[in-house]
């Protein structure tokens, strides 16, 4: 905790002039970009307009100038003078700077592996930033959140993550339980995302390769990371939070250690089409440097046995999200109070950090959880146990960070003519059907899979 001390001391100092001028000069006003106009952009967006404050919904961006569009439109039509993007909207691979540039606050909603470069680009130029999870799909991904993290503590500029469990009052009322000493000393922690199937991915015809992945992107883990960083990850960062008591700095900030083990069986063609090349399950099993551990539990598969939650047990007592109990089922606590929308909880105090300027970043929590999702992924994929640091420092990464960078430097708009880091197979039977593309020759092999760089 001397660190973060030191950092927001240093911030508040040093960043001032950020953090309190960050907003349009000479008002109170928010001008808040949305880069990322899919569904989840959107849902973001429409949350940022209902906090009340003074804010001005005021650039978008997309990949695609047909989501971009659509979103102006969309907003547009419900008359809200807080939407007022006019001409500021862009598409294409740089349409984020474009935003992010007229901006003082923006909100990052594309697929997951473009997350750390954008981010970088917010924090570089002084912007505050609301990230959906995850903060990426692979360990580079991890370093330059972390690096992008450091800067934006310097520069006192206010960060949340879309781990929405941290803005829902069940879940923080909890950790301060467990901080009292609740439930005794942590023994060990089970987590859990298992659930059905769910989107439709299915291709649109016209388009090229890289502009098919990149608009269905959910079963390319390059975009992804796979469930397990892209879902999962919200139950990781609930253990996280517990085993290291709420400091993403602590020793138990993370596991040190992973095995796991996965696969794909309710996903292949034919059974489900369009389904790219992710894994349908995971069971993994992280230690952390104080011996605790954690076990981790994903499915997608449909007409199976769901559940999505967090159990944490303690030498007293078991708790849950809301309520501890002990192991005679006696309840030692329960939570009583109001629970707002965390969804929307999370913009309220994300312009609550702003306005005030309170010192606030999520980044390092959410480097953490992503960065164990990741972990996991790596061990279930190679059939290996791998350590935190080893991931790290050697770990395979996914996403095409060159191409992407060159392409940005060069022409952007020769990026839907790149060829993406996964084509489909091209032998029998590679094409089932009429339109139809599979991808299992890239199905991960447990020990074959080359888990490092």
């Amino acid at each position: 905790m001397e660190r973060r001390n030191i950092l927001k001391t240093a911030g508040a100092v040093a960043g001032v002039s950020v953090a309190r001028g960050a907003f349009a000069a000479g008002t109170d006003l928010i001008k808040v970009a949305l880069v990322g106009c899919g569904g989840r952009g959107r849902g973001a967006l429409q949350q940022r307009m209902t906090v009340g404050d003074n804010v001005k919904i005021y650039a978008l961006a997309d990949a695609f100038e047909s989501a971009a569009k659509a979103t102006e439109k969309t907003f547009n039509e419900q008359g809200d003078e807080r939407f007022d993007v006019k001409d500021r909207v862009f598409w294409g691979l740089d349409a984020y700077k474009k935003a992010i540039d007229l901006c003082d606050s923006v909100i990052l909603a594309t697929p997951p592996g473009f997350r750390p470069i954008h981010f970088a680009y917010a924090i570089d130029h002084d912007k505050h930033v609301f990230m959906e999870k995850p903060c990426g799909v692979d360990p580079r991904a991890y370093k330059m959140i972390r690096a992008a993290a450091q800067k934006a503590d310097e520069k006192n500029l206010k960060v949340v993550c879309g781990f929405q469990r941290h803005y829902q009052n069940p879940y923080v009322e909890m950790v301060e339980q467990i901080k009292d000493g609740k439930i005794g000393p942590l023994k060990y922690s089970c987590v859990y995302w298992n659930q059905g199937l769910g989107r439709d991915n299915s291709r649109v015809p016209g388009l090229t390769e890289m502009q098919y992945q990149v608009s269905k992107w959910y079963p390319m883990t390059w975009l992804c990371g796979d469930f397990i960083v892209e879902q999962h990850c919200h139950n990781l960062d609930v253990a996280n939070w517990v085993h290291s008591l709420g400091d993403p700095n602590s020793p138990t900030a993370h596991p040190i250690k992973c095995n796991a083990m996965g696969g794909r069986q309710t996903l292949k063609f034919p059974r489900v089409r369009a389904s790219g090349y992710r894994y349908d399950h995971f069971c993994s099993e992280f230690t952390y440097k104080d011996g605790t551990q954690m076990f981790s539990q994903c499915r997608h598969q449909a007409n199976s046995w769901t559940r999505v939650d967090e159990v944490f047990y303690g030498l007293d007592g078991i708790a849950r999200a809301g309520e501890i109990k002990d192991y005679s089922g006696k309840q030692l606590w329960k939570f009583e109070g109001d629970s707002p929308d965390p969804y929307k909880n999370e913009h309220v105090m994300h312009s609550k950090y702003i306005r005030e300027d309170i010192a606030h970043n999520d980044a390092w929590f959410g480097a953490n959880s992503t960065m164990t999702a990741v972990l996991a992924r790596t061990a279930a994929y190679s059939g290996k146990e791998l350590t935190w640091d080893e991931v790290v420092e050697k770990g395979r990464d996914l996403f095409p960070y060159d191409l992407v960078a060159e392409i940005e430097a060069t022409d952007p708009n020769k990026f839907w003519d790149a060829v993406p880091p996964v084509l489909p197979d091209t032998e029998p039977p590679a094409r089932p059907g009429e339109g139809e593309f599979i991808y299992e020759n890239s199905v991960p092999v447990p020990g074959e899979w080359k888990w490092d760089a």
